[in-house]
């Protein structure tokens, strides 16, 4: 077998993976073009495992450790991307940018502006700060 072509498939296979991943905006289909990368990277190497003749055949071996760990990763991006939906209500990565809570779903405590501000109270004293003893 040539090497030529199952490293033009593995370069296709990646490419397509990187287009994925920068250019979609749900959640789930990140992550199977991550998965898609990752199975390019598992092509190359068994591929030139078996084009260099490795006895030990490491390349396979490196390829299962990579399998094991797209499979954890799976699993906890699934779980993220649940926990979001539960939270949020939308797996869009382009909403999900922000760490916070939505704005309309905190209670203000009394006394709060609506853009967060805190407002000063008569009797309170503006804080200094900086300076302290010379």
């Amino acid at each position: 077998m040539h090497i030529v072509y199952p490293a033009v498939v593995a370069a296709l296979l990646f490419s397509i993976g990187v287009y994925g991943v920068l250019a979609r905006r749900n959640t789930i289909l990140v992550l199977m073009s991550v998965e898609l990368m990752l199975n390019a990277v598992n092509l190359n190497l068994v591929a030139f495992d078996v084009w260099l003749g490795d006895r030990l055949h490491s390349g396979q071996v490196l390829t299962l450790f990579v399998i094991v760990i797209a499979a954890a990763e799976v699993g906890l991006g699934l779980a993220i991307v649940l926990a979001l939906y539960r939270n949020r209500r939308t797996v869009d990565i382009d909403h999900l940018r922000d760490l916070a809570e939505p704005p309309g779903d905190r209670p203000r405590p009394p006394g709060a502006h609506p853009d967060g501000r805190r407002e000063r109270h008569d009797d309170e004293q503006p804080v200094q700060r900086g300076g302290g003893p010379r």
